[in-house]
């Protein structure tokens, strides 16, 4: 029975991280289920220059990712759609992760409102008792978004910032090199194996 991870893009910026997290369920040979909200088709486009389209998903995904999507099991659900899938606890997935999650999005899961299908499938997930796991990129944080936060946290949801390490490739890091370690961070939450950064084995600047 196929068994798919939801990857929910909010209309945070970081689609980066969303496009690596996909990239590595994808290599890891994992299903994805894929909601991209409408704020986010703004970020998308803003970010890249895509276009993220309904329509022509498959071709925008591929674009997106700079892959091409043959052999990989993945599926779009328009955010629009809230009798999807995703929104019922009886539709089987392995969990949720929403990245990058924005300060509505967090408020919006938290307290329950199920605006659209991202925020509805987080709820079903976090009620199911399924790994959640939420990337929050927005900085400095309010009063109000520290304590929907922490209602995730007690929801049963990880919890994990957009804070790239320095330690895998020091102060000359690329861009990418820190997109990749926050997404590898995101795979360990969830226990799915990838090869996205350098693991710290104790040894100060032992790749460089």
């Amino acid at each position: 029975m196929r068994e798919p991870w939801v990857v929910g893009v909010s209309g945070a910026s970081g689609t980066p991280y969303a496009a690596a997290v996909v990239r590595g369920l994808l290599d890891a040979g994992h299903p994805v289920d894929l909601i991209v909200s409408r704020a986010a088709r703004l970020t998308v486009l803003d970010e890249t220059g895509r276009p993220f389209r309904d329509g022509h998903w498959a071709e925008d995904l591929a674009g997106w990712l700079g892959r091409d999507l043959t052999g990989d099991d993945v599926r779009h659900w328009p955010a629009g759609d809230i009798a999807a899938g995703p929104s019922s606890g009886s539709y089987r997935v392995r969990g949720m992760a929403v990245v990058p999650a924005s300060t509505a999005a967090c408020a919006g899961i938290a307290i329950g409102l199920s605006k659209d299908l991202l925020q509805r499938a987080a709820e079903v997930n976090l009620k199911e008792r399924r790994p959640v796991v939420l990337v929050p990129r927005e900085t400095p944080v309010t009063r109000s978004h520290l304590e929907h936060l922490i209602a995730l946290h007690d929801a049963g949801a990880v919890v994990l910032p957009a804070s790239p390490g320095f330690y895998g490739a020091g102060a000359s890091a690329t861009a990418q090199q820190l997109v990749d370690f926050v997404a590898g961070k995101v795979l360990d939450a969830l226990g799915v194996p990838h090869t996205l950064f350098r693991r710290w084995s104790g040894e100060l600047a032992a790749d460089r």
